[in-house]
Order: structure tokens, then sequence, then C-alpha cells
């Protein structure tokens, strides 16, 4: 069975934002924990990236962070990437193309989560 969960934190990097600019960078820390039984290969990503104005950005790539990580049954594989929004709060939401080992691929999802700047929401 393929069980695949994915874990979020998020930061806002405020040395390389520039508010004035409507420029606001924040990183995300994914771990990706393989909870199934069969060994799993992290293919590629899809990301929609969407800030406060609607504006959409999608990202689709291979690997994470120049990897492609093999996830054994109990193994978890821990990445910092980031992104720019021109808003100060923004959500990411989002897939992994996984390859099981038995050869059936399968999407691993990211749940939603919320970019935003300190203070902004309650």
């Amino acid at each position: 069975m393929n069980n695949i969960q994915v874990d979020v934190q998020t930061q806002y990097i405020e040395e390389q934002s520039r508010p004035d600019q409507d420029y606001y960078v924040f990183s995300y820390t994914i771990t990706i924990m393989n909870k199934g039984d069969t060994p799993a290969k992290l293919l590629n990503r899809h990301w929609v990236i969407t800030d406060s104005n609607k504006k959409v950005q999608e990202v689709r790539g291979e690997g994470v962070v120049g990897e492609q990580p093999l996830l054994k049954p109990g193994e978890q594989f821990v990445y910092t990437s980031g992104t720019m929004l021109e808003t100060s709060v923004g959500t990411m939401r989002g897939s992994y193309e996984m390859l099981s080992d038995d050869g059936s691929m399968f999407d691993a999802p990211i749940d939603e989560f919320v970019l935003s700047t300190p203070r902004v929401l309650h």
C-alpha cells in the first residue's frame, strides 16, 4: 500500500523580501515520510502557488532540490526550498509523482498550506 505523508513548515524570509516592491520571500521545509510497506521513488513535483491577488503560478519539475529520493518503508526525506510572492499572504499545494517498487505510479498529495508574513493572519 502506498502511504506517503508530507509535512510542511514555512518561514518568511524578511532579509530577502522587499515589501515596498511587492516582493515577499518564503522558505518551506518539507518532510516526506514513507508510511507504506513498499519503497517508492519521488520522480516529479507539481506545485500550485496562489497569492492573495489570486495570481497563480504552476511549477512542475523533476525531483526536489536536484534529487529523486528513494524512500524505503519507514524512511523520510527532508529538504528546504523557497518561493516568492507579490503579496504578504498566499498558499501552496501540490503533489509528488511517485514510482513504487512494484512499478506502479501514484501521486502523493501535498495539502494546501499558507505562506504569510508575521502578524498578518490572526
